[in-house]
């Protein structure tokens, strides 16, 4: 993949999360005090994981094509890390 899909991809995969974390914040205000408190703990981990992606983000947007190519391998890898937490999170609010 090169460096602007894989901006484009993780840009695409940023906007998802920020829609799926809407979700769980209406959902969160219908529950009671104690499912709201376990929801905004792993929205918080959500959001975790969304920030270092969009950090990720800022990085690989602004590098050039031979930057990118240094570190594709270990961007990839990261941004494999980031969407893996992030589906953790969101499997132990929607369980």
């Amino acid at each position: 993949m090169d460096r602007t899909q894989f901006v484009e991809t993780l840009k695409a995969k940023i906007d998802e999360w920020n829609a799926e974390i809407d979700k769980l914040e209406a959902r969160m205000r219908q529950e009671s005090a104690k499912q709201s408190a376990e929801y905004e703990k792993r929205m918080e981990e959500m959001r975790a994981q969304r920030d270092r992606a969009a950090e990720e983000l800022r990085r690989h947007r602004d590098e050039s094509e031979a930057e990118w190519e240094k570190r594709r391998v270990e961007a990839e890898r990261a941004w494999d890390d980031i969407r893996e937490g992030f589906r953790r999170a969101w499997e132990r609010v929607t369980t």
